[in-house]
This record gives structure tokens, sequence and C-alpha cells, in this order.
């Protein structure tokens, strides 16, 4: 199973820098390549994630809950990475109709005729519309960052409380054996006392029986 997270983890880092490239504008760069490598890395993520699942009821009883805090993490990046996807495709769709129509209006012939429309106004105010749009999307992605991150530090401060909870346990374990053995003591103890009473109590009765 752990060659397996890892690789899978592996592949969510390299889909995590397949997005920075994305956002750069270099020259000759093949987005279209990019964008099917992305979506090649998500599916291969999804399937490993499935046989992890399978893989994690088979383990040992103890590491399954630590397991599948792990396999639910990556699920959770995998749904992040698409939702980026989906983002950034609708990203590229607006910017496409948005030229669309800049151009339709800059190879409109316009006429003297007086039911003419000039559309200049609602569509600059589409494109306004467009761009705030895209700006909360922006925001939406930035804070999916922060949270993740925060997830992150959870699931590791999680995992140090799960050790401290299993050490405090076997800890406790111990503690419940040697009070056994102490209240076991108690009672041995407490039978020879009386025993011992009650053997005092008899030789003192015989020695006054005798004396008389």
């Amino acid at each position: 199973m752990e060659p397996l997270y890892h690789q899978t983890n592996i592949l969510v880092q390299e889909t995590q820098h397949l997005f920075s490239q994305l956002g750069q504008k270099t020259p000759n760069l093949d987005v279209k390549d990019i964008e099917n490598n992305i979506e090649s890395k998500i599916n291969l993520i999804n399937s490993n994630c499935e046989r992890l699942d399978i893989l994690c009821l088979k383990g040992p009883i103890y590491q399954r809950q630590n397991a599948k805090m792990r396999v639910d993490q990556l699920k959770y990046d995998s749904r992040h990475l698409t939702a980026a996807l989906n983002s950034w495709r609708n990203k590229v769709i607006k910017k496409q109709r948005e030229e669309a129509e800049r151009e339709a209006l800059l190879s409109r012939q316009f006429t003297t005729n007086d039911h003419v429309d000039i559309m200049i106004d609602p569509n600059t105010q589409h494109n306004y519309s467009l761009q705030n749009a895209l700006q909360g999307m922006d925001d939406l992605l930035q804070s999916g960052s922060s949270i993740l991150g925060s997830l992150r530090s959870q699931r590791l401060t999680l995992k140090d409380a799960h050790k401290k909870l299993i050490d405090i346990g076997n800890a406790l374990g111990l503690s419940n054996t040697t009070m056994r053995l102490i209240e076991q003591r108690a009672r041995q103890d407490g039978f020879i006392l009386v025993g011992g009473i009650l053997f005092t109590c008899i030789v003192i009765i015989l020695v006054i029986i005798y004396f008389k």
C-alpha cells in the first residue's frame, strides 16, 4: 500500500506543478497538451484511490484508521484539482467568448439608420461582469488552497493526537493490570489477617482454659 500511496501523492504534486505552468505566458506553450496531461493524471489519481480503499480494508486493523485518513486526503486533493481544472476551462471559454464578441463588435458595420442599436454599453457591462466572476474564481481557488494547507496541518495534528491516545491507552492497560494485582494482594492480606486473628484468639482461649 505504501508504494502506491507515495506514487499517488507524487502524481498530486506533479498535477499542481502543471497548473502553475498554465498560468505562465511562455512562448510556444502547448496549453492543450498540458490540459490533457492534467486530466490524465487526475484520472490516474482517482483510480489509485479506489485501489487504496481496497488495500485499507485488507490491512491490519490497528492501521486502518490512519490509512483511511491518508486516502481521504488524496481524494480531497483530487476533487480540488478537478474543480481547479473545470474552473480554468470555464475561464478559457469565457475569454474566448469575450474575444469573439469583441471581434464581432469591431467588425460590425454601422449605418446612419436610427433603428440600429449600438451594444457598446451592454458589452462593456458584460465584460465587467465577466472580470468580476473571474476574480471571484481566483479568490475561491486561493481560499481552497489555504483550506487545503490548513487541513494538512490538522491531519498531522490528528495523527500526533491519535498516537498519543494509543500510548495513553497502552499505559492505562498496564495501570489496570497493576491495580488488579494490588487488589488481589490486598484480599490475600485480609484473609491472612483474619486467619491470624482467629488463630491468636483460639490460642488465648486454650491457654486460659489450660491454666484454669
